[in-house]
């Protein structure tokens, strides 16, 4: 981010959804809209062009959709972008698979100029989850659907210590660093220096994905199994 500012790329094929959340944004002080895209492959495209910090990425597009363009930007060598989905209901399926796929979050497309405003810089930080009620029933949804725990993530676990792993549950059970802190009897600071070295030991972006981790490899399951 440029001297605080978040930069801003939107990827909707609907030009009045695009210009739109531009008008939003642009109206918020330290966040900009860099440029708008019409579907994946020209999201992927603008995001190598202007460098985005935050994408808002609609699931549905006609060509390459929002999820296999979240998973190229997220795969990217070097890649920093955040990736925030866009939809219209909140229990929709290809939420799973955009958060799978590397997404920080997702906002319905209904949400007003302050949730989204709000949105883009949650997802700015990646401190904290986005809509922690919603975006936890999703991550534990598609826990509930998916397979067993993938086996080479699962071994991923090992690298974390003990402390490490509690902190690394408590994220996916949506629980702040305030909430962690108070839990386990620590400083705050403790835990946010805590979650830092999850996040770069298992190659993760954002407390979003540490939780999606945390659920993909078995060590958090949904309630009743």
């Amino acid at each position: 981010m440029t001297s605080g500012t978040i930069r801003v790329l939107i990827a909707d094929d609907q030009m009045m959804v695009r210009q739109g959340f531009t008008v939003l944004l642009n109206a918020e002080p330290g966040i900009e809209v860099v440029g708008q895209a019409v579907d994946g492959a020209d999201a992927v495209t603008k995001v190598a062009e202007l460098s985005p910090d935050v994408v808002l990425m609609d699931i549905r597009m006609p060509g390459t959709g929002g999820i296999e363009a979240t998973r190229v930007l997220t795969a990217a060598a070097g890649s920093t972008v955040k990736v925030l989905v866009l939809t219209t209901f909140d229990l929709d399926e290809y939420v799973y698979e955009a958060l799978r796929a590397g997404a920080s979050g997702f906002l319905l497309k209904d949400a007003s100029a302050a949730e989204l405003a709000e949105a883009v810089r949650v997802v700015a930080r990646g401190d904290a989850l986005l809509a922690p009620d919603l975006t936890k029933r999703l991550i534990m949804e598609f826990s509930r659907l998916s397979a067993t725990p993938r086996s080479p993530q699962k071994d991923r676990v090992g690298v974390l210590t003990e402390r490490e792993t509690e902190v690394l549950t408590l994220v996916a059970q949506g629980l702040s660093n305030a909430e962690i802190a108070t839990c386990l009897v620590v400083a705050e600071q403790t835990v946010k220096t805590h979650v830092s070295r999850i996040l770069v030991k298992l190659g993760l972006r954002d407390r979003t994905q540490a939780a999606v981790f945390a659920f993909d490899t078995g060590l958090v399951r949904p309630a009743g199994h």
